[in-house]
């Protein structure tokens, strides 16, 4: 099937409605013309009517005119102007008496019809409206008379409109066609730019951006949300970038150090304790590439919506409790004391596992980034309807300019890069996507060389809304 350009649908289209329309307007105009001039014509014969009724008599049932002069008349005795053509029957339609411009010719007997009717029918060729009534007298009927004009005049009238009408709709509907052929093509313009510049844009120069329209109209709108999603999707690539980038180092850079202390170690025979150490500190750097890889697979996790959260009713002294226990071989070689006073159970409604990641996540950071011997605390309480954590460390903290950037992945503070902790730079940024998937408020407050204090806000409903603070 034959596919018509956008502008020439538009055009296309409007022309068939305004064609509808125009048709529609101009039977109404027709039919109100012609209503008119029947009326009138009708009006001429009624007249006529009345006034031969009132010129006519009858002796003994014989007919006859009380004024002979009415049929001198010229419409009574010529065809050329307005003429009038009358014609009387007796009861059984017998021709009685007609105008003398019938001449040899009879208007047409409705023998059926015993009341006025009017018809449209023709007389020397020419277009008549006829009506016929019947004469009463003493309420038995005497006669009929019939009673014709010409309807040529007004035939060419109603024709000349018919012409006028159809020429009309035959110039305008074209020129209609192309005035919005043209309009239509003017107004898209923008749009052709738009698809120009998008064609343009691909994953090399994504920077490109599509020029507002200087109307604030839908296209306006539209060109701005493209430009909208321009800025997500740069964004998004670039992260993926800078991710890839990142990852790739932080996994070289083990694989590395694993590489040149294997190297060194067989250059030449060495002492037990010396590949002990050597074997251990590549243990150390494999366990750390492995806990790497865990936390890219939980976040590629995060980016494909794969997470399924099964929530149910626990203790967050429970998930705290686990969480140490799991990082004691960390409190122990750091010597680090945790000081926490659990009198009462504090239930929340969470997924314990990835609750347990978020606590576990910020119970390290607290442990690592402290002195040796540091000291960590941890309170939990209740308060305007929330369960609150707080964990304090008094560590080397984060300065106030790098405190809104600790959520990026692989992002690791000026203080932390010159520490001998060794870290990822994600466990932040999975703590933050995990608090946003449990509804979990999270807030970092920090001073360089002074420490660090979290807080997680858990939403429950049974939680009093009084404060109880354990210390």
């Amino acid at each position: 099937m034959f596919q018509l350009s956008f502008k020439n649908r538009l055009a296309f289209n409007f022309m068939i409605t305004t064609a509808l329309v125009m048709f529609g307007v101009f039977a109404v105009i027709y039919a109100i013309v012609k209503y008119n001039v029947y009326r009138d014509v009708n009006s001429d014969i009624e007249h006529e009517i009345a006034l031969h009724f009132s010129e006519m008599d009858f002796d003994k049932d014989i007919f006859k005119w009380i004024d002979v002069e009415e049929w001198k008349e010229r419409e009574h005795n010529r065809l050329t102007i307005d003429p009038v053509f009358v014609e009387i029957y007796k009861p059984d339609g017998i021709p009685v008496e007609k105008s003398p411009n019938l001449k040899k010719d009879n208007l047409h007997f409705y023998r059926n019809i015993h009341k006025k009717h009017f018809v449209d029918t023709t007389l020397h060729r020419q277009s008549i409206r006829q009506v016929q009534v019947p004469i009463v007298r003493n309420d038995s009927i005497k006669g009929y008379l019939s009673i014709a004009m010409s309807l040529e005049e007004e035939n060419v009238v109603l024709d000349n409109l018919m012409l006028v009408l159809i020429i009309s709709a035959i110039l305008v509907l074209p020129l209609l066609f192309f005035i919005i052929r043209y309009i239509a093509g003017r107004s898209i313009r923008p749009i052709i730019r738009i698809t120009e510049t998008a064609s343009q844009i691909s994953r090399q120069n994504l920077n490109l951006r599509i020029n507002l329209p200087p109307n604030r109209d839908e296209l306006f709108v539209l060109s701005e949300t493209i430009n909208s999603l321009l800025e997500r999707i740069e964004t998004a690539v670039d992260r993926e970038k800078q991710f890839t980038s990142d990852a790739s180092h932080e996994l070289r850079t083990p694989l590395a150090v694993i590489k040149g202390n294997l190297e060194v170690l067989i250059r030449k025979p060495r002492e037990k304790e010396e590949y002990e150490k050597t074997i251990n500190y590549c243990i150390s750097e494999i366990n750390r590439m492995n806990n790497l890889v865990d936390q890219l697979l939980l976040l590629a996790r995060f980016e494909n919506s794969q997470i399924v959260l099964q929530k149910q009713k626990i203790a967050l002294n429970e998930i705290i409790l686990e969480s140490l226990e799991r990082l004691s071989p960390l409190i122990k070689s750091r010597r680090s004391v945790i000081n926490f006073k659990f009198d009462e159970l504090f239930p929340v409604t969470t997924d314990a596992y990835k609750a347990s990641i978020i606590i576990e996540n910020i119970l390290s950071n607290a442990i690592k980034y402290s002195e040796v011997g540091g000291v960590v605390d941890i309170h939990i309480f209740n308060e305007n309807g929330y369960v609150i954590c707080r964990i304090t460390d008094f560590g080397i903290g984060i300065s106030k300019q790098e405190l809104q950037d600790i959520y990026k992945q692989f992002y690791r503070a000026k203080s932390n890069k010159f520490s001998d902790v060794k870290g990822t730079g994600i466990g932040l940024s999975i703590v933050k996507k995990l608090c946003e998937l449990l509804g979990v408020s999270i807030d970092i407050q920090s001073s360089e060389k002074q420490g660090t204090t979290v807080a997680l806000l858990f939403k429950d409903d049974d939680a009093p809304s009084g404060i109880s603070e354990g210390s």
